[in-house]
């Protein structure tokens, strides 16, 4: 902050033969300037203190795998972590963004893992997608729960249990402050959720992919069985495919570079990592151009 000047006390009476200096008085040219920086220092604190101009993303997607819904069990949901996911992203939309989701449903049933056991692979992935729905219930009952709107949005139609998707509607349900959950994919098989959360956030606008994941970012190597692993700060698309760093599969990575939409990973474990990473600190990884 630049000080106020020194001003001198004045020796001379000021009469209309010895004006004062400036045609002011000190004393008032000193409260000019003291008004003047309060109103500047008060604009520049409400700055610093509205959550709105502290976002770095003001929409963006969150990516949640199946898994991250288990908790510390073997299989199906936690609800206790459910809960906990559902109050960061309320609080996150009560502060002003605008957030969608797509949930995986690896803690159900995969897709390529059925292929594996003889599954023809389209059927397989098809279980998969009516696994994300459940997921996405799931996640849609415990925001609701604490008192915030969601709306889940299917790419295979099922009206009695979820709206259809369709891209228009869903920008509205964001735009009224409601938690929008995309799920069952893309619709088609042969694509993961990755995939499909990327589409969705090209067509949604978004600023930011979130990917939340069991680790805060991305590193050299698994963290949890190589103890020299380090994480990257930043990453360009093209070195996430060409070092093939298991981020998102191939597909989601170029179409993210595609719409110069950056991948920011972090750990969906730590509790307040989402507000950190929309406020654009916290311990994460961010993959740009």
């Amino acid at each position: 902050m630049i000080s106020p000047p020194k001003w001198r006390p004045c020796q001379a009476k000021t009469n209309a033969q010895n004006p004062p200096p400036f045609g002011f008085a000190p004393t008032a040219a000193v409260a000019l300037w003291c008004t003047h920086n309060l109103e500047a220092s008060m604009s520049v604190a409400e700055t610093m203190t509205d959550p709105a101009s502290a976002r770095s993303y003001k929409r963006v997607l969150l990516k949640i795998s199946g898994e991250a819904l288990m908790g510390d069990g073997q299989y199906g949901i936690d609800t206790n972590v459910c809960e906990r996911i559902a109050q960061e992203v309320l609080d996150a939309v009560k502060g002003g963004a605008e957030i969608c989701l797509v949930i995986g449903g690896g803690n159900i049933f995969r897709g390529v893992q059925g292929a594996a056991k003889g599954m023809e692979r389209a059927s397989a992935d098809y279980m998969g997608m009516l696994a994300t729905v459940m997921n996405a219930l799931a996640m849609q009952n415990a925001v609701e729960a604490l008192g915030g709107e969601a709306r889940v949005l299917s790419a295979i139609p099922m009206t009695t249990v979820c709206e259809p998707y369709i891209r228009r509607r869903a920008l509205r349900h964001m735009e009224k402050g409601r938690i929008v959950i995309f799920a069952a994919g893309t619709g088609n098989p042969f694509f993961t959720t990755d995939t499909a959360a990327a589409l969705r956030a090209a067509e949604m606008g978004c600023d930011a992919l979130l990917k939340g994941t069991q680790v805060d970012g991305v590193y050299t190597a698994d963290p949890k069985k190589d103890q020299t692993a380090t994480r990257y700060d930043r990453l360009s698309y093209h070195e996430v495919l060409a070092r093939d760093l298991k981020v998102m599969d191939a597909s989601a990575v170029t179409l993210m570079r595609d719409n110069a939409i950056p991948i920011v990973v972090f750990s969906i474990h730590k509790r307040g990592g989402l507000a950190d990473v929309l406020a654009g600190r916290g311990v994460c990884t961010t993959i740009t151009d």
